[in-house]
C-alpha cells in the first residue's frame, strides 16, 4: 500500500515591508512522502516571498506538469510558475513557455551552485527566468510542526521567521534576473 501524503496547516502573518504587502494567511500543504522537512519549509518560504490571495500550492513532486506553487489569472493564464531546487533544462523550458514570469529558487549551497554552473549559460535566452538563491541562518526545519503559526518579516530583502521558540533569517541572492 501506497505512504499518503501528511498534511500540515500553517497560520501565517506576513508583514513585508519591501513590497507593502501586511496579511495573514492560514495555508494547508500536503507533504509528499519522498519530500523532507526543509523542502517543505523552503515551499512556505517561497509562498511567503511571493504573497498573493491568488498563489497557490500545486502538486509539486507528484506532477511533472506543474510548479510546486502557481498564480493564475481570472482567464486562466498562468502568471507565476515558482519551481525548488535544481530542475533540468527542459522542465525550465517549458516553464517559461506556459507562464508569463518563472522563478526558480534554489536553497542547498553545494547542489545548487554546482547545478548553476552547468545551466547557467543555457538559460541566458529566458527573459522570464529569475533564478534565487535561499541562504539560510537556522535551523528551518525547527520550525516545522503539523499545525504551525509563523511571523513572516521581510525587509531589506531578508526573511525572518519566527514561532514561539525559533528565529530563521533567509537572505536571497539573485543568480539570474
Amino acid at each position: 500500500m501506497a505512504t499518503k501524503a501528511t498534511i500540515y496547516k500553517a497560520l501565517l502573518n506576513i508583514a513585508n515591508m519591501d513590497s507593502h504587502y501586511y496579511a495573514e494567511h492560514n495555508l494547508t500543504m500536503a507533504k509528499h512522502p519522498s519530500e523532507t522537512d526543509l523542502r517543505l519549509m523552503i515551499r512556505l518560504v517561497a509562498f511567503i516571498l511571493n504573497a498573493d490571495e491568488d498563489l497557490e500550492f500545486c502538486k509539486g513532486i507528484s506532477q511533472e506538469d506543474e510548479p510546486d506553487l502557481w498564480k493564475k489569472s481570472l482567464g486562466g493564464e498562468i502568471t507565476l510558475w515558482v519551481d525548488l531546487g535544481q530542475p533540468d533544462e527542459k522542465r525550465i523550458k517549458k516553464a517559461c513557455g506556459r507562464a508569463e514570469k518563472v522563478i526558480i529558487y534554489t536553497y542547498q549551497e553545494g547542489m545548487a551552485a554546482s547545478w548553476w554552473k552547468q545551466i547557467q549559460t543555457s538559460l541566458t535566452r529566458f527573459s522570464n527566468l529569475q533564478v534565487i538563491h535561499l541562504y539560510i541562518d537556522g535551523d528551518i526545519e525547527e520550525l516545522t510542526k503539523r499545525a504551525m503559526s509563523v511571523q513572516a518579516n521581510i525587509s531589506d530583502n531578508e526573511l525572518t521567521l519566527t514561532d514561539d521558540e525559533h528565529s530563521v533569517v533567509i537572505r536571497e541572492k539573485n543568480w539570474m534576473r
